[in-house]
């Protein structure tokens, strides 16, 4: 599964891997072929507008987590959404503190927090998400941390980047359930708002930025081999975005440049080869969604438009046949 965010904090400890990122492979023009294209549909409606949600799926509902609410202030609210005829959206419970720029994942049916910042600093709570909605305790990250991203391999969150409060980090960090999480390889470079999402046993990670500039780059993770290499170029610099993978395919949504108005409506698709395509449209340009696939979807959550208003849309994105 996945998950969308960020986060603040202090240094992460060295990895014992520190492989180098290989020089990529450069995405061809291919960005404007045919991939799987998607279909979105608005399928219901928040309690409340929310930008930067932590937002995974567990077997039967999507659980969005924290962000920031209309006057940008950090929120506490649990939301659950849940399929079927009528969508629904209900608030499920609360977070212990108000929080915004997690990251949240599921790992064997269990949804789990990790992360997130406010005031300025960052988290290291891990938080597991009971389906009472109430939250107990289930770890920490090395260093607190917001502005981050997470995907599930197997049994094992991988928790990309995030910001300390003052700097960005490299770091990608392994969390299993039950263990101390630890740090098992580094970027090519400080990263915070990457898009990230399961795909083919590897992590997929578009975009970010290191707090000055949008970056381009998709790389792919390897947790088998501890690497991080470049294996695509996104047509335009993009962070902000939100990701969820169907299949082996990994759908990047909306984000922004630089530019708080520089929203994007963009939908694009990454496959394990490095081939870029847009995949489809949002019906007006979003950043700061948070994003999980569910039964074949992706199910993406509130956001942030070019003018600053932020959404309290639930919308799927549904590959056409």
């Amino acid at each position: 599964m996945l998950a969308a965010g960020a986060g603040c904090g202090g240094s992460p400890p060295a990895s014992s891997r520190r492989p180098p990122a290989s020089p990529a492979a450069t995405a061809s023009p291919a960005a404007t072929a045919r991939a799987n294209h998607v279909r979105v549909r608005t399928v219901a409606h928040l309690p409340a507008p929310v930008q930067l949600p932590a937002v995974t799926a567990g077997p039967a509902a999507v659980t969005a987590a924290g962000g920031l609410d209309a006057a940008d202030a950090s929120a506490r609210a649990i939301t659950r959404i849940t399929a079927g005829r009528h969508w629904r959206a209900r608030t499920a419970g609360a977070l212990p503190v108000p929080f915004h720029d997690a990251a949240a994942a599921t790992v064997r049916g269990a949804g789990y927090v990790l992360g997130g910042g406010d005031a300025g600093a960052g988290r290291s709570a891990i938080l597991r998400l009971l389906p009472s909605g109430a939250t107990r305790p289930a770890g920490r990250l090395p260093a607190g941390a917001s502005d981050v991203a997470a995907a599930t391999v197997g049994d094992t969150v991988y928790v990309v980047g995030g910001y300390t409060g003052s700097s960005a980090l490299r770091s990608i960090v392994a969390f299993r359930p039950g263990r101390p999480a630890r740090v098992v390889a580094r970027l090519p470079r400080p990263l915070r708002y990457a898009a990230a999402a399961p795909a083919g046993g590897s992590v997929l990670i578009a975009g970010g930025t290191s707090g000055t500039a949008a970056r381009r780059e998709v790389l792919r993770f390897d947790p088998a081999e501890g690497t991080v290499r470049r294996v695509a170029v996104l047509p335009v610099p993009v962070t902000h975005a939100s990701a969820a993978a169907l299949g082996d395919r990994m759908y990047v949504v909306g984000g922004r440049g630089d530019a708080l108005d520089s929203a994007r409506a963009a939908i694009l698709s990454v496959d394990l080869s490095g081939r870029v395509a847009r995949a489809g449209r949002l019906p007006v340009p979003l950043s700061d969604t948070g994003a999980a696939a569910l039964g074949g979807r992706i199910v993406v959550v509130g956001g942030r438009d070019a003018g600053g208003a932020v959404h309290d849309e639930v919308r799927v994105l549904e590959p056409r046949p």
